[in-house]
């Protein structure tokens, strides 16, 4: 879902005399570069709105299983971990070549590519694996399908063209259907394609925050971003201020569906604002700061919102 955290850039790998052998990596270091490569914290956002999707799917007068949510989480993590890692043991060079992410495992030479490669895959597998016997076969095609779409056309398309945003927001909007599916049989209604719709449109902002604010370091990485044909900002503050209006309609759509009662109305409209707020202020700003601040309250949103969806399931 999120690519990015906003925070101070890792320091460049240490210089070496020419000639020089690097030395090998011990084995605690390389357990924890396999570690920093799934991105456990900013996995944390897929796993919320897996939780998410299975509380809201779940058939009415059926009891919340926390062993069946708990299988649920842990194959959905696997599989999100493996994605992420896999993700960078494809974009090492580029990785390399960025000042936010030089010193990621791979580029600062912590882990080797083979040890990392069977380490993303045997977490992909693993989690699809566990997925299919805990949580049903399509709640495993879901995640599956998620880790392929992010590696194999998300990841190549960022190198292509701005669109490739609109493919990751597809990957980030497919984990609730994972948990709608996992709590109904496999049985997707309206309420599910409500969620991901929600989470299609809010990455949208979302990721166009991330690119203003590190567009400099995405044109060096050689990414074909928004920011990279917008020098302005002018398009991308536009965009994101659209998207932010487009997500309240489909927000006050969820009690129409069956999702939603009068608080998460009253609070859907509250952070709907808010978050048109900081998109209207990217859009006029066009600076780091106002990039950060929508970044910031797009994350501070989401989980809100889907926190109010499940406290207050009721519909009008």
């Amino acid at each position: 879902m999120a690519e990015a955290v906003l925070t101070t850039p890792r320091s460049a790998p240490e210089l070496r005399p020419h000639g020089a052998a690097a030395p090998a990596p011990g084995p605690w270091t390389q357990v924890r570069a396999l570690g920093e490569m799934t991105k456990a914290r900013l996995s944390s956002l897929v796993l919320v709105t897996a939780a998410s999707g299975y509380a809201l799917g779940l058939p009415d007068g059926l009891p919340l299983s926390y062993a069946q949510l708990g299988w649920l989480l842990l194959g959905t993590a696997f599989a999100a971990f493996g994605a992420n890692a896999l993700n960078q043991c494809l974009e090492r060079h580029h990785d390399a070549a960025m000042e936010r992410t030089r010193g990621r495992p791979l580029p600062s030479g912590r882990v080797g590519l083979p040890l990392a490669l069977v380490w993303s895959l045997s977490l992909l597998c693993g989690g699809t694996a566990l997925l299919a016997l805990r949580s049903g076969s399509f709640a495993a095609v879901l995640a599956l399908a998620v880790g392929v779409l992010y590696v194999a056309a998300y990841t190549p398309l960022k190198r292509r063209t701005s669109l490739a945003t609109l493919v990751g927001a597809v990957c980030g909007a497919l984990p609730p259907l994972i948990g709608w599916a996992a709590a109904s049989g496999g049985e997707l209604g309206p309420g599910a394609w409500v969620l991901f719709a929600i989470l299609f449109v809010w990455q949208i902002p979302h990721f166009l925050a991330i690119d203003w604010y590190y567009r400099d370091d995405y044109r060096s990485g050689g990414y074909r971003m928004v920011s990279g044909v917008d020098a302005s900002g002018r398009f991308g503050g536009y965009l994101t201020v659209l998207y932010s209006l487009a997500l309240l309609p489909i927000t006050l759509l969820a009690p129409r569906l069956g999702l939603g009662g009068a608080l998460y109305l009253a609070g859907a409209v509250g952070l709907g604002l808010g978050l048109v707020a900081l998109s209207v202020l990217l859009w006029v700003r066009r600076d780091r700061a106002a990039a950060r601040g929508l970044f910031l309250g797009s994350i501070v949103y989401l989980p809100l919102l889907l926190g109010l969806l499940v406290l207050d399931p009721a519909p009008l």
